[in-house]
């Protein structure tokens, strides 16, 4: 009998939290890449919801490519630097993108404009938002579902994501080629106690993200050069 009452309990309490946010917490997720997904809370990218992220690209061009090719059309206001080759590159659909460079002062009316037709949604804010207008942009991705990706802070996110300690391989004494960077890539939540962070290739050689395989969590040794044997005098012999 008690068990019943607390599972009563819970689902009451449940059906509030997600009366007052206005989505169902275990609602499907925009899909994210496998070494991204088991750090964000629901393994994914939640309807409704806004996400801070740090300043890095490739975060931002790793987090568009799953869900784009899924299906799900992405646009990006106020960023003039986004490198649609690049983007490609990670796995960005860009036949599922749509860019708007220079919004201009009215960019966070362009942004709550686009989140009514797009599933998700990046903007680059160039000033303060106002409290009233970050509010109406929330409940209005909470009713469409929209997912918000925000290059900057920003308040009441889900998640915040960021990238630290990059390490680029391929380079020797000389010579070689960048072909990989290692990153750490932290997100927190308050739906975590503690932050999580995971050691990932971004980009990897392929130009996609990876994670880290046991092998290469090890540091890589240094090139090392070996003096070739100097020869012993000769003497003669008589």
């Amino acid at each position: 009998m008690r068990n019943a009452a607390a599972v009563q309990e819970v689902q009451r309490l449940r059906a509030q939290l997600e009366k007052v946010q206005g989505r169902r917490m275990d609602a499907p997720v925009l899909p994210t890449h496998p070494a991204l997904a088991g750090l964000l809370p629901g393994r994914g990218l939640r309807p409704g919801s806004s996400y801070s992220l740090g300043s890095s690209m490739s975060l931002l061009f790793a987090l568009l490519a799953q869900p784009s090719q899924a299906g799900s059309w992405c646009g990006v206001v106020g960023v003039p630097g986004f490198g649609a080759e690049a983007a490609e590159k990670v796995g960005v659909d860009l036949s599922r993108l749509v860019l708007i460079p220079d919004p201009g002062q009215r960019w966070m009316v362009v942004t709550a404009t686009i989140a009514e037709v797009l599933p998700l949604v990046v903007v680059r804010p160039p000033a303060r938002a106002k409290d009233a207008d970050i509010s109406r942009l929330a409940a209005r991705m909470r009713e469409r579902g929209s997912v918000l990706l925000v290059q900057g802070p920003w308040p009441q996110t889900e998640a915040m994501i960021d990238v630290a300690e990059p390490r680029w391989s391929g380079l020797g004494d000389g010579y070689g080629m960048l072909s990989a960077r290692e990153l750490t890539v932290t997100v927190s939540s308050r739906r975590f106690p503690t932050p999580r962070s995971e050691r990932m290739l971004l980009p990897a050689p392929d130009g996609t993200v990876a994670p880290m395989r046991d092998d290469r969590r090890r540091p890589e040794s240094a090139p090392t050069w070996t003096p070739a044997p100097t020869p012993m005098p000769m003497r003669a012999v008589g």
